[in-house]
């Protein structure tokens, strides 16, 4: 049977959910959504398009949407400082969660969470989209194959034109940390898994243009120390004068033993000593992104393997995040796995 689901939020890239990434797997059978909600009303009319619902099942009121329909689980699509409360209603409810990146705000936030569902014997998995993506998977599975030797170091590149107010959704421009939190949140999510370890060390420099209109620091370079020694290094930027490569368009260079495979524009090219590039075929299958982690999801709940963004797994994904706004801030070095451990020693192990 499909699982029962409650969608929580419709604008902006709830409108996305509603339209793009829930009607496959509606029409697959995997899941019904018997009810959505938004503080906007005028945002329900995605979920009453996109899903067929009707005005009854469409709610400005999280709770009473909650009490009123069971749900096997909640997806969540609201700002990540509000995550933590949906988190405790769905608990409350007995649903299973499946929630957009990031797990929370705050590291603190995000170790409670994982302990909460730990705790109530639930399950949750994180919408990590990018690294789901066709083109990241297929360069995961090229470095994964062996052709091309070891890896010694990453590079990844990404740039964006938002410099009008709203253009990157209004919220992330209040966001005291809106790069680092929305954007390198799947950057370096994927460069830790291109590298097949886990993050050491991570050092950081954000800034803020003079003419962004984001509140928080929308520009930053870091660098990674990888368990096992890859090196990596990222470069995002929200507010330059053309988006050379923006939002789904980044550069990841790999640098390997026996060849240089470069992603650009979602192509992958690999080049060796002899100075000539040769195209890398892209995988395929049915789905990509949100609709094959939504997929994913389902097969879980049902019994199958966990998610590899499963909620405790994707923490290390928050750690480089918080490790790297920690590193700007000192403008040092900082251990991400001792950053980790405490904030668990702090909010208790999850």
């Amino acid at each position: 049977m499909a699982l029962r689901g409650i969608l929580v939020g419709t604008g902006g890239h709830g409108a996305y959910w509603c339209r793009a990434y829930l009607p496959p797997v509606l029409r697959q059978g995997l899941v019904d959504i018997v009810a959505a909600v938004d503080i906007d009303p005028t945002a329900h009319i995605h979920a009453k398009e996109g899903l067929g619902l009707a005005d009854d099942r469409c709610y400005t009121d999280l709770e009473r949407a909650f009490a009123e329909h069971e749900a096997d689980f909640c997806a969540i699509v609201v700002p990540p400082a509000f995550h933590e409360r949906v988190v405790d209603l769905a608990l409350r409810y007995g649903m299973d969660i499946l929630s957009e990146k990031p797990i929370a705000d705050t590291l603190e936030a995000s170790v409670r969470i994982a302990r909460k569902v730990k705790a109530a014997g639930a399950k949750m998995g994180v919408t990590m989209t990018h690294r789901f993506d066709q083109d990241k998977t297929s360069l995961r599975h090229a470095l994964r194959s062996g052709a091309y030797g070891a890896l010694d170091y990453l590079t990844c590149h990404y740039s964006g034109r938002y410099r009008e107010y709203g253009s990157a959704r209004a919220y992330r421009h209040e966001m005291e940390h809106p790069l680092l939190i929305e954007m390198a949140v799947h950057h370096l999510d994927i460069l830790a898994d291109l590298a097949g370890g886990v993050c050491e060390t991570i050092y950081a420099e954000t800034w803020n243009a003079p003419w962004s209109t984001f509140k928080g620091d929308a520009q930053g370079f870091v660098v990674m120390n990888m368990r096992g020694g890859v090196r990596a290094v990222y470069e995002g930027a929200n507010t330059n004068a053309h988006g050379l490569n923006d939002w789904a368009n980044e550069y990841i260079r790999a640098e390997c033993e026996n060849g240089t495979i470069v992603l650009d524009h979602r192509r992958i090219d690999v080049r060796d000593g002899t100075g000539g590039a040769q195209p890398l075929a892209l995988l395929d299958r049915p789905s990509w992104g949100n609709v094959w982690l939504i997929e994913q999801f389902v097969e879980w709940v049902r019994g199958g393997a966990p998610m590899e963004t499963e909620v405790a797994s994707n923490l290390q994904s928050m750690a480089m995040v918080f490790a790297a706004i920690e590193s700007s801030r000192t403008k040092r070095p900082v251990q991400v796995q001792e950053l980790l451990a405490n904030a668990m020693r702090t909010e208790g192990d999850a």
